[in-house]
């Protein structure tokens, strides 16, 4: 009986893995698919950089980069999941300090 029992158990644990690992695939597709069309979008904005305003283009361009590295940082590297806790307080330091430093020089070369 207990055979039978642990049999059912792995049957309903397999049958979870594989709902989640073809959600997961769904997930990335989905944002693989949203990076390519973000990248057109730059491309396209750059291709007719000479109608659009530059103040409008570059703005645009890193906005585009800031969304597709959520995109890259959330699905690709898994940081929505929440074994990641570490490595993300790492990241996101990094990220705090990286824009520091920017920050700091740009203020410094404008003053």
């Amino acid at each position: 009986m207990e055979m039978n029992a642990n049999s059912h158990q792995n049957k309903v644990d397999l049958k979870y893995r594989r709902k989640k690992s073809a959600e997961e695939m769904k997930h990335q597709l989905i944002s693989f698919v949203m990076m390519i069309l973000l990248t057109v979008l730059s491309f396209v904005s750059v291709i007719y950089r000479d109608h659009l305003d530059p103040y409008f283009t570059i703005p645009f361009i890193i906005l585009l980069a800031v969304i597709q590295l959520v995109f890259q940082l959330y699905y690709f590297m898994h940081m929505k999941n929440k074994e990641h806790g570490i490595p993300a307080m790492f990241l996101y330091s990094g990220l705090v300090v990286g824009l520091v430093t920017v920050l700091a020089f740009v203020t410094i070369v404008w003053l």
